[in-house]
């Protein structure tokens, strides 16, 4: 999946403007960015996103003015076999097909970013299928490129603890967005989690009304069983994409026997991480919140 959440707040602030809009549709090799990536550009020159790390970038922008100024939208390949490939190309070895399309009814639909973010903040997925021939795109999943929007990446994080400072920061870093759940008001404060949504309801009532979808991580850091538990009762009733527990082998061989003994089964017991994190040998909490953070990504995309 690719992170076009700056790409979706750019199209909403710049609405109105002439804009093009480059999207990555064919990779090979070591593309730097995923299919569907995506590269706004403005009629001024700014643009938001990217589509290669840097590499093409300023070709593409140049194929933006001219689809801007009216030029049809054009496909674009790149690769390291390119006569030019140390100029514009790819010298890392990898190859994409980038796709250049203006932003009007004629090409990518304005009222079509207004649909994407409509559809995500309601936690859903939208396909847009795009024409090569025609240049336009539109809801569905038939063409010759879909690309899927899901829904943004949320990590709940239950106990305001210091591992969790430090990976509500990493996760924010990740274009995660973060909730910090705890009942308990002196740790739950907006000086230890700046930028940060707080939630101070008991565990399974915030997470019930929070809703998890499969772009969501739920992480229990507390260490206090009055906690955790309830919170990951229902974590694993949510179809969460990662759900994790702080706490040693011993201690979760209790925890399993605490929430089997409480109705939960062992397919949904299966779930849980723990303990938490991939085993890198972390000290520290800043070290652990980075295992944290590396399981969620790893989750999210399909490789845990």
């Amino acid at each position: 999946m690719a992170d076009n959440d700056s790409v979706l707040a750019a199209a909403a602030a710049w609405s109105g403007a002439r804009l093009a809009l480059a999207t990555v549709v064919s990779t090979w090799g070591s593309a730097p960015r995923p299919r569907g990536s995506h590269m706004l550009v403005h009629e001024d020159g700014r643009f938001e996103g990217s589509v290669s790390g840097g590499c093409v970038e300023s070709d593409i922008l140049a194929a933006a003015a001219e689809v801007i100024a009216g030029a049809p939208a054009v496909l674009k390949h790149y690769g390291v076999a390119d006569a030019a490939a140390w100029e514009v190309g790819l010298p890392c070895g990898g190859e994409i097909d980038v796709f250049v399309q203006p932003v009007r009814d004629a090409g990518f639909p304005p009222a079509l970013f207004v649909a994407i973010a409509e559809a995500r903040a309601r936690g859903q997925a939208l396909s847009v299928a795009t024409d090569f021939a025609s240049g336009q795109s539109r809801e569905g999943s038939s063409g010759d490129f879909v690309n899927r929007y899901d829904p943004p990446r949320r990590l709940l994080i239950v106990g305001a603890v210091q591992i969790a400072q430090s990976l509500a920061g990493l996760a924010r870093e990740l274009g995660i967005a973060v909730t910090v759940i705890d009942p308990r008001a002196r740790f739950l404060t907006e000086e230890r989690f700046p930028g940060v949504t707080l939630d101070d309801r008991w565990p399974d009532e915030a997470i019930g009304a929070l809703g998890p979808d499969p772009a969501t991580a739920i992480v229990t850091l507390s260490h206090d069983i009055k906690i955790d538990d309830p919170a990951l009762t229902a974590a694993l009733a949510s179809p969460a994409a990662y759900v994790g527990a702080l706490g040693s082998r011993r201690s979760h061989a209790a925890r399993i026997e605490r929430l089997r003994a409480a109705g939960v089964g062992d397919d949904a017991l299966a779930r849980i991480d723990a303990p938490v994190g991939l085993d890198i040998g972390a000290i520290g909490p800043a070290e652990i919140a980075l295992s944290i953070a590396a399981a969620m990504v790893g989750a999210f995309n399909g490789r845990r």
